[in-house]
Parts: C-alpha cells; sequence; structure tokens
C-alpha cells in the first residue's frame, strides 16, 4: 500500500497471527524491512470455542466490557493490553515512525483506551485494512489518532 510506504517506517511489528503477518508483508518488502512479531498484539481472545453462533456472545462483550468468559479476556482486559502494548512499542522507538499490523477488536479497544469512542457497530463496519496513525508526542500523554485514507 503505497500510503503506507510513504510513512517511511523504521520499524514493523504484527500480530503473529497469519492474516496480519499477510497484510504487512507487502509493505515489508517493498522497504527491505523484516517484519517482527509480538504475541500481545494478538486479537481478542473471547474465550469461546469456534462457533457458528458467535454474534451474540460478540454483543454481550461489548455491552459488558467487563465480562470475561473462562479461559478468555475481556474487552477491558484486551483495551489495557492494547494500549500498554502501544505505548511499550512506542517507548522502545521513540521518535521513529513504526508500523503494526493488528486486528479488528485490539484496533477498537486501543482507540477506545486512547479516548476515540468506538462501539460494536463501528468495529463491524471498519474497513479491512483500517489505517490509524497514533502519534505520541509525548509518551505520559495520550497520542494524537487520525485514521488514514
Amino acid at each position: 500500500m503505497p500510503v503506507l510506504t510513504e510513512l517511511r517506517p523504521t520499524t514493523l511489528w504484527s500480530s503473529p497471527y497469519l492474516r496480519a503477518i499477510q497484510t504487512i508483508r507487502p509493505t515489508a518488502a517493498a522497504l527491505g524491512l523484516p517484519v517482527h512479531t509480538h504475541g500481545r498484539l494478538r486479537e481478542w481472545d473471547d474465550g469461546l470455542a469456534y462457533t457458528d453462533d458467535w454474534a451474540p456472545h460478540c454483543a454481550h462483550s461489548w455491552a459488558n466490557p467487563s465480562y470475561a468468559r473462562p479461559g478468555g479476556e475481556s474487552l477491558e482486559q484486551l483495551r489495557t493490553r492494547a494500549v500498554d502494548t502501544l505505548r511499550t512499542i512506542a517507548h522502545h522507538n521513540h521518535g521513529q515512525v513504526v508500523l503494526i499490523a493488528g486486528h479488528g477488536t485490539f484496533i477498537c479497544q486501543a482507540l477506545i483506551g486512547f479516548g476515540r469512542p468506538t462501539d460494536q457497530t463501528a468495529a463491524q463496519r471498519m474497513p479491512m485494512p483500517a489505517i490509524y496513525r497514533i502519534r505520541f508526542t509525548d509518551l505520559t500523554a495520550g497520542p494524537e489518532v487520525s485514521e488514514l485514507p
């Protein structure tokens, strides 16, 4: 994607899940950079075994963000993980442009954690890939968040 290569990132991170790696791989190849993976960038572990009837479970979690199924994480826990992980990456790469490939629910919860309201409907309408710029000018304050075309 030209918009991503034009940003001239110095480091590329991805969730370890294949679909995220596949999304960032063409940009990595165009820039000649490796893709680093980080387990904390993984998608939400909703605690559900595979089911075709996941929608009501997902709606319940969005309506009750502190609810966690046995063995899974709540959306509040995901939000904390997302914000902490992105802040840590920003801290270790201060002053650099870092490209991160993640997943929809992870991204939505990070946006909420950074003060940009979103809900389940917005999450479901999120384009694939959705591209957001999260700029930390002060690592102790909230970042500037904008959506890129």
